[in-house]
């Protein structure tokens, strides 16, 4: 079965030191239950447009070792805490991970990924509230057909009214003239 992800990338670093939430500030975010799928990630206070909300942290494995380690669950093949980074590298986040690993997937996403080196950080795409869940779109990428069935085993259920219905990349034709 294909997996979403990278192509293979040379060896495994660790993680960078992170941001994270300082006592003057306090916690900007929290994990409970999610109405969307399984856990997620809330804001506890304010955030506003541009804000750093959050880095996806976890150790920094080649491509060739995430395969080894998949699936992270084998009742759930299709999920993992992967995220890819422009170099072929992975930020695996169920091992020395954070948070961040449980924001789910939105197709109209409120945090957007900004790659810089191999740190991701995750930024507010508008004003969110206390309370609010937060999402970022996974776009996950397949080296294969994408076919109706692949489309469900990535399935979205986001309930967005722009959703298109599966959590992964989907390349829009260009309209002919």
């Amino acid at each position: 079965m294909p997996t979403a992800s990278p192509k293979n990338p040379p060896a495994a670093r660790t993680a960078a030191a992170s941001i994270d939430d300082t006592p003057a500030t306090g916690r900007r975010t929290e994990v409970r239950e999610s109405g969307v799928h399984g856990k997620g990630v809330y804001a506890r206070r304010p955030l506003r447009t541009g804000d750093t909300v959050l880095e996806y942290k976890g150790e920094i494995i080649t491509w060739k070792e995430a395969l080894r380690r998949h699936p992270h669950d084998p009742a759930q093949p299709n999920h993992t805490f992967y995220f890819h980074l422009d170099d072929g590298h992975v930020i695996d986040g169920k091992h020395l991970g954070n948070s961040a690993k449980w924001i789910n997937h939105s197709c109209a996403p409120n945090l957007e990924a900004e790659q810089d080196g191999d740190r991701v950080f995750l930024k507010a795409l508008r004003d969110i509230a206390p309370g609010e869940e937060l999402f970022f779109d996974y776009g996950l990428v397949i080296d294969c057909r994408i076919t109706p069935t692949l489309k469900k085993e990535y399935a979205c259920w986001c309930g967005a009214p722009e959703c298109r219905g599966t959590m992964l990349a989907i390349k829009r034709l260009k309209a002919r003239g």
